[in-house]
């Protein structure tokens, strides 16, 4: 061995054996860090004294040392700290009187801890990037409580909420709200178990009055509805059909012996319940995610320069032990066959052992910084007077103006199998002149079919779409947008200009299948109101009279992509690799180009109970379009990125960069504030939905060089903040004929498993194959 190469051992000896006393160090403040609150003499140690006291306790940059830091606003810290971030344990305590004690991890509140309020109230228990997140207890300032589960700072799972004025709830909790099972116990000892839903009394349950009384059956908002059984504590019991409506209200009265008939009246119980009400409960203040750390900067800290790799791609920022001491030979590896295999196997063995106790970081080269994509203008183009599909819009208002707004029965959700026969359609002719039942109109006279007209109704009625606003988005003084080009099935595209509805015309075996299936998809998406399809609202048909007698069949969908958010990012997502790629250059992508499965490069990553609740529904998804032999459907994502420099580099979750510097508010994100407003107000909890407005976490993925065709990178560890929009579309093509030649004729070109037109039931198992590998539970 060289002298050279023995001291390049030596020099990595010296380092491993400095990381290890650091480990031993780290775990002997853990144990003895001080916690005991601080004097206001102790907060008059200057800033020089500290740097003083810092630069004897560190003996390098990317140790772990206490540190003792009264920050430029009045912040205070003691505790462990590792490369300007409090990291270990330690305690934060900000000038509003609010005061964290516990793990700390790269900056954040990471592990169990304690946080309080200058009110008084407190939560201790586990956190997670900044959020109130795992198992934990809450006392507010007035006595309330509650022990159990969070997720993102809301009750989420099961819990025990003891309220001041004596309530209990024990049971389950969804979004910061009681939702499905649990027990409600008033201060009098009457108690409600059963089934529950925002907050509220609805479903199947049992109310028991302290006097021995008890309601069995269905309730509605908080009151009886529907069949149920009211016992006496005697014996006796009255059945029947329960409902505030009197007209509805109908029951017998079975004595328990030969006593007649009470002087009672059903209305009564409704009084009663009446004065027995759900308690609310306190807020959370200020929630802890929104407290901002203002991190010392010290005059000593050394920014260590970027460095742009051999590849162009650049490095984080910081010196890899990689890059220090990988240097046996040059760079054709000439040297490195001196040390012996059994030495560099325990050197990477080592090496691999200090990446993953966090000492140092990942020997595989940095990617890029990302940035945002180029912001795409507003699709669609607008269809004026002149459009060569003008008349078409004209004719689909009309026709959709007449079958929302005339007058129709009560519509209930339970429906007769005659409802979705395919014949079961209505004809309506659009002279120009009008006739009794439509207005006259500029357009050439057209006829106007409406598909199974009650199915859909019901639909929208399930959807909760009211019908002035679904008529006023298509049917208003705004035109709509066509998008620029049809799609892959020559479809053509129609945007309302409020972006909530998308029109999308039809061939006629697209609108055989549909209504095939009717039936199917009706009872799927009324029994899943989570469902990831995507939400049919009318199918309709226009046809021209005249010479021509062209028909135009069209659906009417729901806008996956209509959010309060913008959307950086869209990819289609199928599982399958063969032509899975944009062919449009880079210098045409922006925010709104449509990615594939080969252009992706995250892994998104889902908090437990979202994650758990996505896999259960993409099963149920799959196994209704597997039934009805459906493929080629895909996964329709969008990708909002939260946080994103004002130059539009977007900035890593824990990303080794100061925190609480100043934030320009141009700059294209949303804030944690603003997360963490719509978190803690459950009256925007509705915006939030299984693949709508998700926070998340997407860790990029970078493929290998030498694998063409790898469906999902490695991940790097590099994580972003995001919200994210997704939605399975395009579920109307069925194996058929044409699919299955070709299937055939691609299989003897290709892979067969690569390719899109496979047989629904392998389409189904790779798409979930794919998607389980793509989504994963946030650890």
């Amino acid at each position: 061995m060289s002298k050279e190469q023995s001291c390049v051992l030596k020099a990595w000896e010296v380092t491993v054996r400095k990381t290890q006393q650091a480990k031993k160090r780290a775990n002997s403040i853990f144990g003895t860090v001080s916690v005991a609150p601080q004097t206001d003499d102790d907060a008059t140690t200057t800033t020089e004294e500290n740097d003083d006291e810092t630069s004897t306790n560190r003996s390098s940059i990317g140790e772990l040392y206490h540190a003792e830091r009264i920050l430029p606003n009045g912040d205070y810290y003691t505790g462990q700290w590792y490369d300007s971030f409090p990291h270990g344990h330690g305690k934060y305590l900000w000038t509003d009187g609010c005061m964290y004690i516990g793990d700390w991890y790269n900056g954040k509140t990471m592990g169990r801890g304690k946080f309080g309020w200058p009110s008084g109230a407190t939560y201790e228990g586990e956190f997670k990037s900044g959020y109130m997140d795992g198992v934990g207890l809450y006392t507010g300032p007035s006595g309330d409580t509650y022990k159990g589960q969070w997720v993102m700072n809301l009750k989420h799972g099961h819990g025990i909420k003891r309220f001041a004025n004596g309530d209990v709830y024990d049971g389950e909790w969804r979004r910061g709200l009681q939702e499905a099972q649990g027990k409600y116990q008033w201060r009098d000892g009457s108690y409600y178990m059963g089934e529950w839903k925002n907050a509220t009394i609805c479903g199947k349950g049992t109310f028991i009055w302290t006097d021995g009384n008890r309601y069995d059956g269905f309730w509605d908002d908080g009151f009886p509805r529907g069949n149920g059984t009211f016992k006496w504590a005697d014996g006796s019991f009255y059945v029947g059909h329960w409902s505030n409506d009197p007209e509805e209200m109908n029951g017998i009265y079975y004595p328990s012996g030969d006593d007649g008939s009470p002087e009672w009246d059903p209305k009564d119980v409704f009084t009663n319940l009446s004065e027995y009400k759900i308690c609310s409960g306190e807020r959370v203040p200020v929630l802890p995610s929104q407290k901002k750390l203002s991190v010392w900067n010290s005059s000593k800290r050394v920014e260590k320069p970027r460095r742009m790799s051999v590849d162009g791609r650049v490095s984080v920022g910081v010196d890899r032990a990689f890059e220090k001491m990988n240097m046996w030979g040059t760079e054709s590896g000439e040297g490195a066959a001196d040390i012996d295999s059994t030495t560099r196997r325990d050197l990477d063995a080592e090496m691999m052992r200090l990446e993953a106790e966090g000492f140092i970081q990942s020997l595989r080269p940095s990617p890029a910084p990302m940035r945002l994509p180029r912001a795409g203008r507003k699709q669609g183009e607008t269809i004026s007077k002149g459009h060569r599909n003008y008349e078409l819009m004209l004719n689909l208002q009309l026709g959709i103006r007449h079958a929302v707004g005339k007058q129709a029965p009560v519509v209930s959700l339970d429906l007769k199998h005659s409802a979705f026969d395919p014949k079961e359609k209505v004809w309506t002719r659009f002279p120009p002149e009008g006739t009794k039942y439509t207005p006259p109109h500029q357009s050439s006279e057209f006829k106007w079919k409406d598909y199974c007209p009650l199915v859909f109704r019901s639909l929208r009625k399930l959807f909760k779409v009211d019908p002035a606003d679904y008529m006023l988005s298509i049917c208003g003084n705004d035109a709509l947008r066509e998008l620029s080009s049809p799609g892959k099935s020559g479809s053509f595209f129609y945007l309302t200009n409020d972006d909530r509805y998308m029109i999308k015309t039809m061939k006629k075996s697209e609108t055989k299948v549909l209504l095939r299936m009717l039936a199917a998809y009706y009872n799927h998406v009324r029994a899943f109101e989570n469902t990831l399809v995507i939400r049919f609202y009318g199918l309709h048909c226009v046809k021209l009279t005249g010479p021509i007698q062209k028909k135009v069949r069209f659906v009417i969908m729901g806008n996956l992509f209509c959010s309060e958010y913008s959307i950086h990012r869209r990819f289609d997502l199928k599982g399958s690799s063969l032509g899975r790629t944009t062919d449009k250059p880079e210098s045409e992508i922006n925010s709104n180009t449509i990615l594939k499965d080969l252009d992706l490069n995250f892994i998104f990553r889902l908090q437990k109970a979202w994650y758990q609740e996505f896999i259960r529904q993409v099963d149920k998804d799959c196994e209704f379009l597997e039934q009805e032999r459906i493929m080629d459907y895909s996964l329709l994502v969008g990708i909002h990125f939260r946080e994103a420099s004002v130059a539009g580099e977007l900035i890593p979750s824990g990303a080794r960069t100061p925190i609480g510097e100043c934030e320009d508010e141009s700059a294209p994100r949303l804030s944690r504030a603003d997360v963490d407003q719509l978190l803690s107000d459950p009256t925007r909890w509705a915006s939030i939905r299984l693949g709508g407005n998700m926070p998340a976490r997407a860790e990029r993925t970078m493929r290998r060089s030498d694998c063409e065709f790898q469906l999902v990178g490695e991940p790097t560890g590099e994580y972003y903040e995001v919200v994210m929009i997704f939605g399975i579309i395009d579920i109307l093509q069925d194996y058929d004929i044409s699919k299955k030649l070709e299937h055939a004729y691609k299989s003897i070109q290709y892979d067969p498993t690569s390719i899109s037109a496979v047989d629904p039931r392998l389409y189904s198992r790779r798409f979930r194959d794919f998607i389980f590998k793509v989504f994963t539970e946030d650890n």
